[in-house]
């Protein structure tokens, strides 16, 4: 099926009486977003436990994709609920301190 719009950065989303803000977060893929609102951050492939998502794929960069998390979601507050695409949830400032992928990091090398 053909999507009925595309969402882009800064649009909302609500979902019953709950408003959800959306982020542009190309990397995995060139038209990649995340959804934040609540306390809630819905990563899909861009933010994991203890990972990120994959760039090696057709469209992916993997420095888009730093650019994109550290940019758009390391910003937000440390008890942020990451609700990743797979895996178990996580919070930004549990990536922040234990991600391999970013721990140590300021932003793209």
């Amino acid at each position: 099926p053909q999507p009925d719009r595309f969402l882009a950065e800064g649009d909302t989303l609500e979902v019953g009486h709950l408003i959800f803000r959306v982020l542009e977060t190309p990397g995995h893929t060139p038209g990649g977003i995340c959804i934040y609102g609540h306390g809630l951050l819905f990563t899909g492939d861009t933010l994991f436990q203890n990972s990120i998502g994959r760039y090696d794929l057709e469209g992916g960069n993997g420095r888009q994709l730093l650019v994109s998390i550290f940019s758009k979601l390391i910003p937000l507050p440390d008890d942020t609920v990451v609700l990743p695409g797979h895996g178990q949830p996580t919070t930004i400032g549990q990536e922040k301190g234990h991600n391999p992928f970013l721990r140590g990091m300021t932003g793209p090398q």
